[in-house]
């Protein structure tokens, strides 16, 4: 291949002896394509000058994939809608004119191909994709509050049937390089070794463009949308409230009221709509959330240390689940426990996950391989990072880290995944208690995203940070929190789940209490939230952390935790539960409803303005962060702090003043909110 003259910043270009013109995607000073204004221009340049090619390829020179979507620190840069609108017109304009290029276009995507990346590979004549499992496709918009605004909306129904469609643009969900090929999306996918020899096939034979088929064709016509709509709207309402989401609605509103118009026209539609959205402010906070994802992974820098073996002590749900996380993310794990019995049950968990994770039987058996029964301990000798997950009881604790420093090598470690304990009181007869950090996770460990790391007043600062960087290396989000009773999460979840526990006690129906928390936008309700982490479980933290800050535990909750009612894991809890479904019985729930999710989520805002005022953790973006992440704050309000802000610290204090009259101190103020206005 030779190099073309033309100087692109983002952009190479080679054109080989078919005349046959590459353009390689090499975003400058970043680890991921993405797409901003400067690169658009290049592009357009690119398609201004292919004259007398013979066709176009648009390739990655990214490891890391095709292209990750629009450029978001980019698009958040932006600070004002119509600056964003006219990003997105821009967009649609240079995408159209590649769409229109009278020679063959071809997008060869190996990796991730999201978002922007999708649309500009719908705009080409071709798309060959890499059939591994690290190729995905997808349209994530609506995880933003928004929907695909670069013409997705518009081509996407032409090229795969209606029902596919639909999905991936009103869900964000991915599919495979294989998957896209199967529905038409792709046209074909080969191993990466043929990528190139498929592209340059593709050009030269020129096969007719993929078509959806006559008969799915039908599903597009103007007199069965309307039906589609009503079948697709009814079932997203039983996942998405559209006063929280509105994004996937404007999806199937786009769709049905325009359908298939001639592309300026349905582009015209698909910016307006994408303007309504960005004036919602779902919108502004779900970018907001996708930035405080980056600004966790960013706290993590990298060290020099190199984790390779991970010991985790205690093979219970948590620690068994997180040696298996580690194999996963390609560890090699022991774990150890006082009997083989006990790490059975964990091995068997490992191996269903291994099984869902991966899609062949070898890979599966290769991460197996690498989780390895240590009844001994002989682990903890040549362990790069030691993890006690042990039951919590801290003479236990103290008594393990006191033998673990003494077997340890030097260099390695020692983390306690303790969800309340403070790390002085663990590390009381240690004779290196700096060596000492909290890993805490949480549970279920496979599907929670958030790691607590906890720095004590004696915790080696490398160790700390390195403790970071092994939490993200396993691809988790690591929140840096200081030593306190609770940590943030557990500290402002526990409240909140007092307080629903005393409105059982003051025979508010369960399902009530649920339902004003999930109308305010929790993913789940507080009653079944505890029968979910299980009461026992609910009952030793309130305990615990009772003695640092008092509450009221509800009698109900001893009750039944002694009568072995422990939730969804013994099948009855405050719930009975079916087939693991808690059976709740309909009840009207807009009856002081309101002040049901202000006695729930304020007792969570004010622990949380407490934890500032102690300096729990750096900011109230990371407090944010914390929260969402952790126990899933409802998303679309951009976190507690935002949604606080959003209201008025005022009015947020004089509400915490009204229900402190109606039912005690426990909701007086905390002198946390002063420093917040």
């Amino acid at each position: 291949m030779t190099t073309t003259s033309q100087n692109y910043q983002h952009w190479q270009i080679q054109q080989d002896d078919q005349k046959i013109l590459w353009a390689y995607f090499d975003k400058k000073d970043a680890t991921a394509n993405s797409i901003n204004n400067e690169v658009l221009q290049e592009l357009e340049s690119i398609i201004e000058n292919a004259n007398g090619a013979s066709g176009l390829i648009i390739a990655s020179k990214k490891k890391s994939g095709f292209i990750a979507g629009a450029d978001l620190l980019y698009l958040s840069s932006l600070d004002n809608i119509p600056a964003m609108v006219d990003f997105i017109r821009e967009g649609q304009r240079v995408l159209d004119k590649l769409a229109n290029m009278t020679i063959p276009t071809v997008a060869l995507i190996d990796g991730f191909c999201l978002g922007g990346g999708l649309e500009l590979s719908l705009a080409c004549r071709y798309r060959i994709v890499e059939d591994g499992e690290k190729t995905k496709l997808g349209l994530p918009e609506v995880l933003l509050g928004i929907h695909p605004g670069w013409g997705g909306t518009v081509r996407l129904p032409r090229v795969i049937r209606i029902q596919s469609a639909l999905d991936m643009m009103m869900s964000g969900r991915t599919i495979s390089g294989k998957a896209a090929a199967k529905i038409g999306l792709a046209d074909i996918a080969v191993p990466r070794r043929d990528l190139v020899m498929a592209a340059t096939d593709y050009i030269k034979r020129k096969p007719a463009v993929h078509k959806i088929s006559k008969f799915d064709s039908i599903l597009n016509a103007s007199w069965i949308r309307p039906i589609i709509d009503r079948m697709a709207r009814r079932q997203l309402r039983g996942k998405v409230n559209p006063e929280h989401y509105p994004a996937p609605y404007v999806v199937l509103d786009n769709w049905e009221q325009h359908g298939l118009e001639p592309i300026p026209q349905a582009l015209e539609h698909e910016a307006l709509s994408i303007q309504r959205l960005l004036e919602h402010p779902t919108a502004k906070n779900l970018l907001r959330v996708f930035l405080l994802r980056d600004e966790l992974k960013s706290a993590a820098k990298q060290t020099e240390t190199i984790i390779k073996h991970v010991h985790v002590i205690g093979a219970g749900t948590m620690g068994g689940d997180i040696a298996a996380w580690c194999a996963l993310r390609g560890f090699e794990v022991t774990l150890q426990d006082r009997e083989a019995k006990f790490i059975a049950p964990a091995i068997k968990r490992a191996a269903a996950l291994f099984a869902k994770k991966h899609k062949k039987p070898i890979e599966a058996r290769m991460t197996m391989d690498r989780l390895m029964v240590d009844v001994e301990g002989h682990g903890i000798a040549r362990a790069d990072i030691i993890i006690e997950a042990v039951f919590e009881d801290l003479k236990i604790k103290q008594d393990l880290f006191k033998s673990i420093e003494q077997q340890a090598k030097p260099t390695a470690i020692l983390a306690t995944n303790t969800s309340s304990f403070p790390l002085d009181e663990i590390s009381q007869f240690m004779q290196q208690p700096d060596r000492l950090v909290g890993i805490h996770f949480f549970n279920p460990v496979a599907q929670m995203q958030l790691v607590e790391v906890v720095r004590g007043p004696k915790t080696n600062a490398t160790i700390y940070q390195q403790a970071k960087g092994f939490v993200k290396s396993l691809d988790k989000l690591p929140l840096g929190v200081i030593s306190t009773p609770g940590f943030l999460v557990n500290r402002a979840l526990l409240p909140y789940l007092m307080e629903s526990l005393t409105m059982v006690s003051e025979g508010v129906p369960l399902a009530v209490i649920d339902a004003a928390a999930t109308n305010f936008g929790m993913p789940m309700g507080p009653i079944e939230l505890s029968d979910t982490v299980g009461l026992d479980v609910c009952l030793l933290v309130a305990e615990h952390l009772n003695a640092y800050y008092p509450m009221n535990i509800p009698e109900k909750l001893r009750q039944l935790v002694a009568e072995k009612k422990l939730g969804r894991k013994t099948g009855s809890g405050f719930y009975t539960y079916v087939k693991g479904k808690p059976v709740k019985h309909e009840v009207n729930v807009a009856k002081g409803s309101e002040d049901l999710a202000d006695r729930l989520i304020l007792r969570m805002l004010n622990e949380l303005a407490a934890c500032m005022r102690e300096g729990v953790v750096d900011s109230t973006d990371l407090a944010d962060a914390g929260m969402i992440f952790g126990t899933g704050f409802a998303p679309f309000l951009g976190g507690p702090f935002n949604y606080a802000k959003t209201q008025g610290i005022a009015i947020i204090e004089q509400k915490l003043r009204t229900l402190q009259a109606r039912y005690g101190d426990r909701f007086a103020p905390d002198a946390g909110w002063n420093a917040l206005k």
